[in-house]
């Protein structure tokens, strides 16, 4: 099965910078869809950006404009590079695949089919 390991996360002010990396197996690779989402305890599960096989990229209207998702096939790992954060953006944030297009993924509530690990935590003050 594929393996999703997600790193970078950590505390900033607000507006800083933070780069997430998820590195993933070469099960994963060939995966229609890869994006970020990310949970508070108690509270939805919130997708940030994905990413299709094709390079489409689809981000959440809250981190439009600070959010960029990337994705580096030959080097396994899809990135979230995060700018002018806000304290609204503190949650554990996960990395996930599926094999359906990021539009049904979108469409199902973002319920990814495939999703490890722990995810990282992103912690940022006022």
């Amino acid at each position: 099965q594929g393996q999703l390991v997600a790193s970078g996360g950590g505390s900033v002010q607000s507006g800083g910078s933070l780069k997430l990396s998820c590195a993933y197996s070469d099960y994963t690779n060939n995966r229609h869809c890869m994006g970020w989402f990310r949970q508070v305890s108690g509270k939805a599960r919130e997708g940030v950006a994905d990413i299709d096989s094709d390079g489409t990229t689809t981000y959440a209207d809250f981190v439009k404009g600070r959010f960029t998702i990337s994705k580096d096939t030959a080097k396994n790992r899809l990135d979230l590079q995060m700018n002018n954060l806000e304290p609204e953006d503190s949650a554990t944030y996960y990395c996930a695949a599926d094999p359906r297009a990021c539009t049904v993924v979108v469409l199902s509530g973002y319920t990814y089919l495939e999703v490890r690990g722990q995810g990282t935590l992103v912690t940022v003050s006022s």
